[in-house]
């Protein structure tokens, strides 16, 4: 297997974007990524896209075929592209996909992109569309929707550990502040704790501003074997592991509700191909759909024992210039969630951190960043490992 390094990525803004349209998006991401690769079109073998439901959200399905077409990737050149579906964490295994390709020799020069338009339909749609990707049988036709089940998981963690309302406040307050420094982000206002607890209720304990919003966007990264890197680029960021885990569709069959063992393997997987374990990671972007799950993931992670991520958050721990980075973007809950980009857009930050050029939001010293993307209630797991060093021996 080849070693395998990121040359380019492109991102758009986050948000609703009433005046573009799924295709505008997904080429702007493109052509960035592109452009950043110093690279021609004729030399992409090949294109996996992270995409939930085109079909419902945008009444498109065939988006491989849509997406190399409008890309000039198709008549031209016939470029195998792939549609790749795993609800929320479908960008994160177009990623993984990628880097396989690579790796394995089969292609060079491979495209890895995510993109998602969810504001074209009415909310009720909408919410139905996410409803998806839980158990549509033992949860969906019963009436759980992803806030009902996050919440009962965040009731849980409370009853367990001692988790309190605040603490999961401060993970919104956080990200937020974070996001104020990140263009692309949905939302680039600060918030404060009162803000959070007294925003309408969700679903108990969440309020507004504890769930992740409906969102436009798209993103892309290009992935080539190390040894033609520098081709391409002065600052290669190397891919070294990446795992991916499955769990339970549904919460019910569980063992704990308060562990995502996807998440846990997933993230043991890539540690053990990277050859370093948390307390090597300076920055981390995980999958915080809502705040209980920024919470659950930097556990899954290792980064914090059981029950302490709450107190951690508190303290400090997870901001930038804390133990761990985590979310230095903003995260899903302020840069915003189009679900099939979202995995992508979380690379393309680490890129970012990585190379130095992350502006006010930089995480000092910056050489190991993690990916964290989920599916569903944990149904999927994708994690990534990059590092602007090469691979340690």
């Amino acid at each position: 297997m080849r070693d395998v390094a990121i040359i380019g990525v492109g991102c758009t803004k986050f948000g609703e974007m009433w005046d573009r349209s799924f295709r505008d998006i997904f080429v702007e991401a493109g052509a960035k990524a592109i452009e950043d690769a110093n690279l021609s079109g004729e030399e992409i073998e090949a294109m996996y896209v992270g995409n939930m439901s085109g079909g419902q959200f945008v009444q498109q399905e065939h988006i491989g075929s849509l997406i190399a077409d409008y890309a000039g990737l198709a008549r031209d050149f016939n470029i195998p592209a792939t549609r790749v579906e795993a609800a929320c964490a479908s960008g994160g295994l177009a990623l993984r996909n990628a880097v396989i390709s690579v790796a394995s020799g089969y292609h060079d020069v491979v495209v890895a992109a995510g993109v998602e338009k969810m504001t074209d339909v009415e909310t009720g749609v909408t919410v139905d569309a996410l409803a998806s990707a839980a158990d549509r049988e033992w949860e969906g036709f019963m009436g759980a929707t992803f806030p009902a089940l996050y919440a009962m998981v965040a009731r849980l963690h409370m009853h367990k550990y001692g988790t309190t309302r605040k603490q999961l406040a401060e993970v919104a307050v956080k990200n937020h502040r974070n996001a104020v420094h990140n263009p692309r982000a949905q939302f680039r206002n600060e918030i404060t704790v009162d803000t959070v607890l007294n925003a309408s209720m969700v679903a108990d304990p969440f309020t507004l501003f504890d769930c992740s919003p409906i969102t436009d966007g798209a993103a892309a990264v290009i992935v080539a074997p190390v040894e033609i890197a520098r081709k391409y680029t002065d600052c290669p960021i190397y891919v070294l592991g990446a795992g991916q885990a499955t769990d339970t569709i549904s919460l019910h069959n569980r063992k704990d509700f308060c562990t995502f063992g996807a998440s846990v393997a997933a993230g043991k997987r890539a540690y053990e191909q990277a050859g370093v374990g948390p307390q090597d990671i300076d920055l981390v972007e995980v999958h915080d759909c809502f705040t209980i799950a920024e919470l659950l993931a930097i556990e899954d992670l290792g980064f914090f024992k059981k029950g302490e991520s709450g107190p951690a958050t508190e303290r400090g721990e997870t901001a930038i210039g804390g133990k761990i980075a985590v979310n230095a973007s903003g995260g899903l809950k302020a840069t915003g969630h189009p679900v099939g980009a979202t995995g992508i857009k979380q690379a393309v930050e680490c890129v970012e951190q990585l190379r130095g050029e992350a502006g006010k939001r930089q995480v000092a010293g910056a050489k190991i960043a993690m990916t964290h993307n989920v599916g569903g209630t944990g149904g999927t797991a994708v994690c990534h490992i990059l590092s602007n060093e090469k691979r340690r021996k």
